[in-house]
């Protein structure tokens, strides 16, 4: 069983920054591929961004690469995001999950988080 929690959310202007930070309580976690996905008021949850366990492949959603970068530190359980150049349409709460492998699809992950709000202001 793995349980994740985010955080680092929060309200920022246009053009700014933010990383967000998922932790895991799991032995197991380090071994699980990580991604982000969002949701914006009114629209389907999308994928953002995924991680392989071991830290060295990526994966992103189109158009994503250029803004946001996510990584992971397998010794803190803990998987990041590293948002900049925010524009008010990245406005949406921010779920990590866990899943076997590195994919762009919710139904490929079996754990999630609560999420995190980033509200991003023009």
């Amino acid at each position: 069983q793995v349980q994740l929690v985010e955080s680092g959310g929060g309200l920022v202007q246009a053009g700014g920054s933010l990383r967000l930070s998922c932790t895991a309580s799991g032995r197991t976690f380090s071994r699980y591929a990580t991604g982000w996905f969002r949701q914006a008021p009114g629209k389907e949850r999308e994928f953002v961004a995924a991680v392989a366990w071991t830290g060295g492949g990526t994966y992103y959603a189109g158009g994503m690469k250029d803004r946001f970068t996510i990584s992971r530190d397998n010794d803190k359980n803990t998987v990041y995001l590293q948002m900049n150049s925010l524009k008010p349409e990245d406005t949406a709460v921010y779920y990590c999950a866990a899943g076997p492998a590195v994919a762009g699809t919710q139904e490929m992950y079996d754990y999630w988080g609560q999420g995190t709000q980033v509200t991003v202001s023009s």
